[in-house]
């Protein structure tokens, strides 16, 4: 074996170990990525031949994660891991954006990616390893990558930036980016802040790449000691007709030029592109009777149809590079129209509509429990979040024909990023008990359709009456440059559209409140960019924020007061925690009855008291109802639950069981007094049953608690008036020895010698 060892030192001390040669070394490229514990394994393998009709780069990036590698057994029936999670599928999209535009545009043999977790320790972040690990892969491999790139977590704590933060250190942190970059070119920018300025966000992104140079510049010794620095891979090169390329070029560039600038809507102008297309193609002579003949037409067809692609990207690009015009009409910084709308679906807790342009989002909000929080079950996190928001893309928002599946990858980030745009803004546990359940369903596209779901959610939770803290609006942002001079010649583009997104030099995704930036998402295309540039951008991007959130405001401007009548509603209460296992009964017996007769739903939680001393915990108890009555019943069934009884308190009680000597009184849920024959009225009483049955509801007052035992003695003539000129009748003397009775210190103790038959006498 020919192990490679590269080392990698991180500005705190903690070092980033790179090992190739001893793992699967028949893939293509192998390496593992050590940094304490924590490894990962990350393989490349290329396909030999091209598939037919493959144009583009068919690069597939998978991320797992193996429970075994923190000793835990994976959940479900099978105890294997099977399809991966949404949090697998975000890494992967981490890992897949930077390193999709560094293959040459003639390169299209399938490509497989795979990062596999297989030594997890506690407290190290894997994700943030795992562009590096990747890359370092496709360094062992003589595959033509335009790389090394690598990919970094910077966070912001307590005021100083710090490279892949632990999980434990995130809980400070008011900033948090992953960063993918070259040697050269920040490649990939992606992450949630606290309200954090531009300023702030840029200066973040500079100390990331310093830290992502080192990486780089290991794995280029890395590439030269293996001697895949210079020796690369021969593949099918796509084939070249620079006359057919010409003539494309003069046919076509003027009128894909007219026609971008004619600002017709999406439909009609894509219908004109392809009219022009066509109009070529029938330029070129139709094939003869041969085989032979009608493959190089169908050929030169095909290749036709890639020349297009170029001239309609250029004559796009110049349009707005010359003369500042875009596609639809609008200049650079212009914002589509906007139109909102709120409370639009009658039986939803809280919607809205959000329309910019032809993009579209329709936005609800469901309100639940606890139990309809969404459970994370990953290697190293295992917890509840209580605010999800899922983003759908159905094929008919672009007018397609096909039935729509589950969500893709696609959806998953998209979903992931406009969650975190407004994750900052809503209130969480204790102050909100509610899990917040945010839905949108994208019903027309052309263009940034996630902010539209960020717009759309903050409009729907405003119309829901969610507390949130502050309104937040998204903009997408574009950039077109000049290739020879990308920091000259350039323009930022405010809200881009679909066409501006796919022949763009960059996606620039920012959103956030008034007073900072919440999220943000950038993908550059473009070698060489400034960060001047960037910070100009940064700047259009916040200008356009507001416009919109002007818009927005003007539906709604504040959360509603109270949230609609048929929203269930939740009664929180603390309770002590000795108090949590009677709460919930043996085998849950106490908690289900409560619920049966209720109707309503209750959780409990254990967790630290606050202001308790370390250890201390209590129990956090939400009762979720519909109906104000059940609500209340519920509580107080709780609260008698959990409440001490105090001598010289009036309790209205419950008869349960009836005895020769008195009755047993439920004055509180579990808790059971006497009240002794003697102790009902101030006159004699003969049958208990002449005053009393089982279920009756009587007053009763609590004379006594028995400190050893905890036995109470109760009474109901202590509530009543004492008849005048009543005298307390003359009664035995206590034989020494035996103790007190109900009637006090001399009163005759019948009561528990009676609780059964007397036992027989000797003579008997």
């Amino acid at each position: 074996m020919n192990i490679i060892k590269k080392t990698i030192e991180l500005s705190d001390g903690r070092t980033i170990e790179i090992e190739t040669g001893k793992l699967a070394k028949q893939a293509d490229g192998s390496a593992v990525v050590k940094m304490g514990g924590t490894m990962l394994l990350a393989t490349v393998c290329a396909a030999k031949e091209v598939k037919e009709g493959t144009d583009f780069m068919p690069l597939t990036v998978d991320y797992r994660e193996k429970y075994y590698a923190a000793g835990r057994f994976p959940g479900g029936f099978l105890k294997r891991e099977s399809k991966p999670s949404d949090y697998e599928v975000l890494i992967a999209r981490l890992v897949d954006r930077p390193i999709r535009p560094l293959w040459p545009d003639d390169f299209h043999l399938e490509v497989f990616v795979q990062i596999s977790l297989i030594s997890a320790e506690k407290d190290v972040q894997p994700d943030a390893l795992a562009g590096l690990a990747a890359s370092c892969a496709l360094a062992t491999s003589d595959l033509p990558f335009g790389g090394p790139v690598s990919e970094v977590r910077v966070s912001r704590i307590n005021g100083e930036f710090v490279i892949n933060p632990t999980f434990s250190q995130m809980k400070d942190s008011d900033l948090e980016l992953m960063v993918a970059a070259t040697e050269e070119n920040i490649m990939m920018v992606e992450g949630e802040m606290k309200e954090v300025s531009e300023k702030d966000m840029l200066e973040a992104i500079k100390f990331a790449h310093e830290e992502i140079k080192k990486h780089c510049r290991v794995q280029k010794e890395l590439m030269k000691e293996l001697g895949t620095d210079a020796a690369k891979r021969d593949y099918p090169h796509d084939i070249e007709d620079e006359d057919l390329r010409k003539s494309v070029w003069d046919f076509c560039y003027d009128k894909c030029y007219a026609l971008a600038k004619s600002a017709k809507p999406k439909e009609e102008r894509a219908a004109g592109f392809e009219a022009i297309l066509e109009e070529f193609v029938a330029t070129i002579p139709e094939p003869a009777a041969t085989i032979d003949e009608r493959e190089a037409y169908a050929q030169k067809v095909a290749l036709a149809g890639r020349y297009y692609h170029d001239v309609e990207k250029e004559a796009m690009r110049n349009l707005i590079l010359d003369e500042g015009v875009r596609l639809d009409g609008r200049g650079t910084k212009d914002v589509r129209p906007i139109w909102c709308e709120v409370d639009y679906l009658p039986c939803a807790h809280g919607s809205a509509i959000f329309t910019r342009g032809e993009t579209q989002s329709l936005a609800t909000v469901t309100l639940g429990t606890k139990m309809d929080m969404k459970e994370m079950d990953e290697v190293l996190i295992q917890e509840d979040q209580q605010f999800v928001l899922h983003y759908n893309f159905p094929p008919f928002a672009t007018g397609e024909a096909k039935s729509q599946r589950g969500p893709g990858r696609r959806e998953i980030g998209h979903g992931n990023l406009a969650m975190r745009a407004l994750k900052p803004v809503i209130p969480m546990a204790p102050e909100n008990p509610y899990a917040v359940r945010v839905v949108s369903d994208i019903l027309e596209s052309n263009g940034s359709s996630s902010m539209a779901s960020v717009c759309g959610g903050c409009l729907a939770l405003m119309d829901a009456g969610v507390k949130i803290s502050k309104p937040v609006a998204g903009v997408a942002m574009g950039l077109i440059t000049d290739a020879e001079r990308p920091n000259d010649r350039y323009a930022i583009l405010t809200d881009i559209l679909g066409d501006e997104d796919h022949l763009g030099d960059m996606d620039f995704k920012v959103t956030g409140t008034a007073d900072g930036i919440t999220a943000t998402q950038m993908d550059i295309k473009v070698d060489g960019l400034s960060y001047d540039v960037l910070e100009k951008a940064l700047e259009q991007a916040r200008q356009g924020r507001m416009h919109i959130m002007g818009e927005m405001l003007k539906v709604i401007s504040e959360p509603r007061e109270d949230y609609k009548p048929f929203v269930p509603r939740i009664v929180q209460i603390r309770i002590a925690s000795e108090f949590i296992g009677a709460v919930i009964g043996k085998g849950g017996e106490t908690i289900q009855k409560i619920q049966k007769e209720t109707g309503c739903t209750i959780t409990i939680d254990e967790q630290p008291k606050e202001g308790g001393a370390q250890g201390e915990t209590e129990g956090i108890v939400d009762i979720f109802g519909t109906d104000q009555a059940s609500m209340q019943k519920a509580l107080d069934w709780i609260k008698g639950i959990c409440a001490v009884p105090e001598v010289g308190t009036v309790y209205h009680g419950r008869v349960v069981s009836i005895l020769e000597f008195g009755a047993f009184i439920e004055i509180l849920p579990g808790k059971e007094g006497l009240l002794h024959i003697s102790e009902m009225r101030w006159e004699k009483t003969d049958k208990v049953e002449d005053l009393l049955k089982v279920g009756d509801e009587v007053d009763v007052k609590l004379l006594e608690i028995d400190s050893k035992t905890g036995k109470m003695r109760l009474s109901m003539r202590a509530l009543l008036p004492k008849p005048e000129g009543y005298v307390e009748p003359q009664r035995r003397p206590r034989p020494e020895g035996r103790p007190a009775g109900p009637r006090g210190e001399h009163g005759g103790d019948r009561g528990p010698r009676r609780n059964g038959p007397r036992p027989p006498r000797k003579s008997e």
